[in-house]
């Protein structure tokens, strides 16, 4: 015989007087950042709440950009959650990356075809990934280095999307040499006439 399910009344349940708030906080966080995997999401989310770091939310809800050959979900948007989870190392376990990736619902075949671009080893150098990452979703050099200002800027949404010469000087140089069809030279002809 089942056991009667025990009943409470108003003055029993005591709810933190916190709980409210942080429940709302987190169902908008799902809401923008539309997680394939809720439940893998919010053990990340509340993992990260919990010790104090970087969020895995979007600022904003975006649709996936899906490309022919793999229907990854990679976004701006993901990249910007990773850049600021990732970012302040500079330098990032191969490891970690991997359970960052895992946290915002990536699929691991994309993180490894990435880290194929590169000769990276145990360590990477995180700007180095987030500019691959940028070439997933712009399919060319100009596009590539557009979604990373976009990233990489203070600038409000809409705006110029500015970042320092030097780190757009950084990422244009990489990615350059990764495509190997850009000669050195020509690279440092656009950067010289940029910067003027």
């Amino acid at each position: 015989m089942p056991l009667p399910e025990t009943m409470f009344c108003a003055q029993q349940i005591k709810i933190p007087p916190e709980l409210p708030d942080i429940l709302k906080q987190f169902t908008k966080a799902a809401i923008r950042t539309q997680p394939r995997d809720v439940l893998q999401w919010a053990a990340a989310y509340f993992s990260a709440l919990s010790k104090g770091e970087p969020l895995p939310v979007k600022e904003r809800i975006e649709m996936p950009l899906a490309t022919e050959k793999t229907d990854a979900g990679l976004t701006p948007g993901l990249l910007k959650i990773l850049h600021k989870q990732l970012s302040p190392k500079g330098m990032v376990n191969v490891a970690e990356l991997k359970e960052k990736w895992k946290h915002v619902c990536l699929p691991e075949e994309q993180l490894k075809a990435i880290l194929q671009l590169d000769d990276f080893g145990e360590e990477v150098e995180w700007m180095k990934v987030l500019a691959l990452g940028c070439s997933v979703l712009g399919g060319s050099l100009l596009s590539s280095m557009k979604h990373a200002c976009e990233i990489l800027t203070r600038d409000p949404e809409g705006g110029a999307a500015r970042v320092p010469f030097e780190t757009f000087s950084f990422l244009y140089s990489y990615l350059a040499s990764i495509d190997g069809e850009i000669p050195e030279e020509k690279t440092e002809a656009f950067l010289h006439r940029i910067k003027e």
